[in-house]
């Protein structure tokens, strides 16, 4: 019999055990369901309420007929998702198969939290682990697999071409730079005095969105994070700053075309977005979403623009495999978690659970399904898939990435400048890196 948690149902963490990933986890007891087979915990990242609609009413239920085992589903929180497994673990109860985003991955790994992968993948087809071949890569640490993605993403600028129209813009013909897509945003600002009140082009700045943002803009401009053994901040280079100081400009001075800065737009419903009501132009968003963005707007000719570049560089996008699924190394349902995982990953099956989420499939293959080549928007996402640059994969990437998100929130508001920030940013970075973490 399967048993669904809501996001808050993790109450067996007690408070008291929750102590860092690098406490020893207990091993927990194998259970069994009522015929024998065996009980799974699984927990899933976020509460989308069409990812719990498929997940709970078809995927799980196929795959109790097909095993006998009873699965148990636990949906947490995003913002609570890592202290809770750290509870868990600490406790003896973490799940069987644990989802989180690929930025946890490392950290799992070096606390030895999660089970090697590698074997259980080498037993796949050839030809399946070729069609994921863009995505299993972001799961990987030190060259094993630990992390199964589930889904692809790529921050792409998608756009109203009724504004585009309005304003004397050719909607087939967007901009093609960074520096192009200013002058856009530009033109397509209404404002009411001082005042926006419909802003050209809407970034995301809440503390993991603005680090996924910047990034986008310091990749395109020919910058990254960290050096290339990872083992030092390079973030507070000159093309760095370069791409900071474009970002502050979205929001700061007289030609200001964004008018959100600390407004939590993205996570909130297609219908709600920017882009969607009409309160933006331009929105950098999950390309994934464009679907249900022009199922909320349908009068607003919603397109996707192909990864822009400074001048001079090549396009790069925040993007690549996001969440995905591990197995706890303490398990002792691992072979039944991987029998979950495969389950999960089966083409159609994975098709399936991306369109619910608004995301893009790990199978190249997937480009055919009716869900991609229905939509020509769609279709531009996975093509753009190649100009795809994931954040990097090492310990405490988290404890960076939050790092930084405070410093950018700092110069988005104006209160240090681009090389300030910047140059806070790596120092702590560095400390991160430095301590081991």
């Amino acid at each position: 019999m399967r048993r669904i948690r809501s996001a808050s149902a993790s109450a067996g963490l007690a408070a008291g055990c929750a102590a860092a990933l690098l406490l020893a986890a207990c091993g927990g007891e194998t259970e069994t369901g009522s015929d024998g087979a065996g009980t799974l915990t699984v927990w899933f990242p976020g509460n989308s309420e069409s990812e719990m609609a498929l997940v709970n009413d078809t995927i799980v239920p196929a795959f109790e007929e097909e095993t006998r085992a009873d699965i148990e589903v636990t949906y947490v929180d995003w913002a609570d998702i890592s202290p809770k497994l750290n509870a868990a673990f600490a406790a003896g109860t973490a799940p069987d198969v644990i989802g989180h985003g690929v930025a946890a991955t490392a950290d799992l790994v070096h606390n030895d939290r999660i089970e090697d992968l590698t074997p259980y993948l080498d037993e796949l087809d050839e030809a399946a682990r070729e069609d994921m071949g863009a995505a299993l890569p972001g799961g990987t640490v030190d060259g094993a697999q630990y992390m199964i993605p589930l889904i692809m993403t790529i921050r792409m600028i998608v756009y109203s071409g009724t504004d585009f129209a309005e304003a004397g813009l050719d909607p087939d013909q967007p901009p093609e730079t960074w520096e192009d897509v200013r002058a856009v945003a530009e033109q397509l600002t209404q404002r009411d005095g001082g005042d926006i009140t419909r802003a050209g082009l809407v970034v995301p700045s809440d503390p993991i969105g603005a680090q996924q943002a910047f990034g986008t803009f310091l990749w395109s401009n020919g910058g990254e994070f960290l050096n290339a053994d990872n083992t030092a901040s390079v973030m507070d280079s000159p093309e760095a700053v370069e791409a900071l100081d474009y970002y502050v400009r979205l929001y700061q001075g007289p030609d200001a075309v964004d008018n959100t800065l600390g407004v939590a737009w993205a996570g909130s419903p297609e219908a709600q977005q920017p882009i969607a009501t009409g309160d933006a132009s331009m929105q950098l968003s999950n390309a994934g979403s464009i679907g249900k963005y022009q199922e909320a707007a349908p009068d607003r000719d919603l397109r996707l623009m192909m990864p822009p570049a400074f001048e001079g560089n090549e396009p790069q996008a925040f993007g690549g495999p996001a969440n995905g699924l591990m197995i706890n190394k303490d398990s002792g349902q691992k072979d039944l978690a991987w029998d979950f995982i495969t389950h999960m990953i089966e083409a159609d099956t994975n098709t399936d659970y991306a369109e619910a989420l608004g995301a893009l499939p790990i199978h190249a293959s997937a480009v055919d399904s009716d869900y991609i080549s229905a939509n020509p928007e769609l279709q531009k996402a996975v093509e753009a898939l190649v100009s795809n640059h994931p954040n990097p994969n090492v310990p405490g990437w988290v404890q960076m990435r939050d790092a930084m998100g405070q410093h950018l929130e700092r110069a988005l508001h104006g209160e240090v400048d681009p090389q300030e920030a910047l140059t806070a940013a790596a120092r702590e970075v560095d400390q991160v890196i430095e301590s081991g973490s």
